[in-house]
């Protein structure tokens, strides 16, 4: 990938219709990178690993690991089950370093937050899975919304 190319979201939202929860990342990284078409597809990136170790006390529950790899139709079927639609807040970006780093992340076209929820009517919570995620969220709600504290 060329640095300060813009880059468009390769994936669609994934919106259970019984979402309850929307995930919010930055952007998905690099495709030489990934080890199936879905979100969180890097191999050295620890989502799946969490999600199997709270859910099923089992860090390698979504892994497979003769192909070093994620089990997407596992990990899809899971968050139907859950309630958990996926997206990120950013639409395109431009990778100031050619990495996946949030920290070298331009983005260029934010989300539509509103018309991303319209499929999911029965959605009350957001939740984003990192500092840029989270800035951008905030940037997308009304003036005065605050950053939640941990």
């Amino acid at each position: 990938m060329l640095e300060n190319q813009i880059e468009t979201h390769p994936f669609t939202p994934f919106l259970p219709e019984n979402a309850k929860l929307l995930m919010l990342g930055s952007f998905p990284p690099s495709r030489e990178r990934w080890k199936m078409e879905f979100y969180y597809p890097n191999f050295q990136n620890d989502m799946w690993r969490i999600f199997g170790l709270i859910f099923f006390e089992n860090k390698n529950y979504f892994l497979d690991m003769d192909k070093k790899s994620f089990n997407e139709t596992l990990i899809c079927e899971f968050l139907v089950d859950k309630g958990i639609a996926i997206y990120d807040v950013a639409e395109k970006v431009i990778r100031l370093k050619g990495n996946a780093s949030d920290k070298f992340l331009q983005i260029v076209t934010t989300v539509k937050l509103e018309e991303l929820l319209m499929p999911i009517p029965e959605c009350h919570t957001l939740m984003t899975t990192g500092d840029k995620a989270t800035e951008t969220l905030i940037s997308l709600l009304p003036e005065g919304t605050e950053k939640p504290t941990i």
